[in-house]
């Protein structure tokens, strides 16, 4: 007990810690109160997820986790995916030990081939992925293999990828498919492109390097940027094509003057997907058998091309072929012999690969048609669910001009534009003629005079002819 004169000494100090007690409580209160008055409701959110972490942290046991074994072995396709996906997340900033590959990689649809720089995992190696609000720890382990490190004597690796049990079924029903389909696109991006000639009821296969992107495409943007939204929106729909029961496939008709740009559209598509062009000669086929072989052998992810479809077989309209056969009745005998030695390649036989039985040999493909002379097309071909989209290719207009000025001569702006814009409103040149007149010199000053010469001379050139009827009269 204390002594009789130290109690006032005690007393006072007990008044003053209950004082302090009561303060720290009216501050506390008071600082709740502000931070529920000023403070926004993410931010106070936000406060008190870190502190159950912290709590979490310093005394909460930690929640049970599973694992789920991803080995290579063969034909195991999620291992590849996995390892792929992780190349992607993974980098020498951030993790201080990782391996570095470089290796031939065969696409088996089509036999094509190409190299693959890959980083991966060192032994014990680990990274974490966050997914729809969990965390999934990926862990990469080597067993076996002789002192060398070679794993083909006896050794495997494997793939270890850790979840919370609460999250078990994200894991297999969202995670896993995620990852597989992310890993699935960055093989597309990466793949090196083929472009595909029919040899009769072969394909041979070429390196596809044409440069074409939507960006240096020489069109009017809306039409450009409603065509690279159909893709997206087409590479995005398999499960609605497979709901609805048709092919997972789309149809282009690429029409207008020679010149104005449908086969550079159609190497910018081809890049932009990432898809391989199988460029089909119909006159290079003898019978529809022929035909059928060659398109079930394409590979899925690829475009077909048919060009200048109005000079094939029996596409022009069946009503203009009515005329032109009573105008050439006189003539039936050396047709039908023209008729039995010629290819008997037909319009129903294509039609029925487009959208019959025959359709749904592949998935995820493109078709494309070109042709100068739409009018000359029969209708059977051009309705939708074969021909899904047309495209006009039009002449040479001011915004495709400006993309060929920085494609050519890295030009935004130039004395003579003014002009220029003036001219293109008058006469009709394609893409493909202001870009030879561009080329005609690297000095962006002469480029633009020698184009503008001869946006002149064809200006006045369309005046006379205008005038010519009213001087006949």
């Amino acid at each position: 007990m204390a002594a009789p004169s130290e109690g006032p000494k005690v007393l006072k100090a007990y008044k003053e810690a209950l004082a302090t007690a009561a303060s720290v409580s009216a501050y506390a209160m008071l600082a709740r109160g502000m931070a529920r008055e000023f403070l926004p409701d993410e931010l106070c959110a936000a406060v008190r997820w870190g502190a159950s972490l912290v709590c979490s942290r310093l005394g909460a046991r930690e929640k049970a986790r599973h694992t789920i074994i991803i080995r290579r072995v063969e034909n195991n396709h999620l291992f590849d995916a996995a390892r792929t996906y992780l190349a992607d997340k993974i980098s020498p900033r951030t993790m201080p030990r990782l391996r570095l590959s470089h290796s031939r990689v065969t696409d088996e649809s089509d036999g094509s081939s190409s190299w693959c720089t890959l980083l991966s995992m060192e032994d014990g190696g680990s990274t974490t992925d966050n997914f729809d609000g969990a965390e999934f720890r990926w862990l990469y382990v080597e067993s076996g293999g002789d002192n060398n490190g070679n794993r083909d004597r006896g050794g495997s690796e494997s793939l270890e990828l850790s979840f919370e049990v609460e999250h078990a079924d994200t894991v297999l029903e969202r995670y896993v498919p995620f990852v597989v389909s992310a890993a699935e696109e960055l093989w597309r991006q990466d793949r090196a492109l083929k472009i595909f000639l029919n040899d009769g009821s072969m394909w041979q296969g070429i390196n596809h390097h044409h440069p074409a992107s939507f960006d240096t495409l020489a069109m009017d943007p809306a039409l450009k940027r409603a065509v690279r939204d159909d893709l997206d929106r087409f590479l995005k729909r398999r499960d609605y094509y497979q709901r609805i029961g048709k092919a997972w496939k789309r149809g282009y008709l690429l029409y207008g003057p020679p010149g104005t740009g449908k086969s550079s559209l159609i190497a910018a598509m081809a890049n932009y997907l990432r898809f391989n062009i199988y460029d089909l000669d119909l006159a290079g086929l003898y019978d529809n058998t022929c035909l059928q072989r060659l398109l079930v052998d394409m590979s899925n992810q690829s475009i077909l091309v048919i060009e200048d479809i109005d000079c094939s077989f029996d596409t022009m309209s069946r009503e203009r072929s009515k005329v032109s056969e009573s105008a050439d009745a006189e003539e039936d005998d050396d047709r039908d012999h023209r008729t039995r030695e010629e290819p008997k390649i037909t319009l129903s036989g294509l039609l029925n690969f487009i959208d019959g039985l025959w359709s749904t040999s592949g998935e995820e493909r493109i078709i494309i048609f070109t042709t100068n002379y739409k009018d000359l097309l029969d209708p059977a071909l051009l309705r939708p669910g074969r021909m899904d989209m047309h495209v006009y290719m039009g002449y040479c207009c001011w915004e495709a001009f400006r993309t060929l000025a920085q494609n050519y001569h890295l030009l935004e702006d130039h004395p003579l534009f003014p002009e220029i814009q003036e001219l293109l409103a008058a006469v009709e040149v394609t893409p493909a003629e202001v870009s030879e007149m561009l080329l005609r010199s690297e000095d962006p000053d002469v480029a633009m005079r020698v184009l503008t010469e001869f946006l002149q001379e064809r200006s006045g050139a369309t005046k006379e002819s205008k005038h010519k009827p009213d001087e006949a009269q």
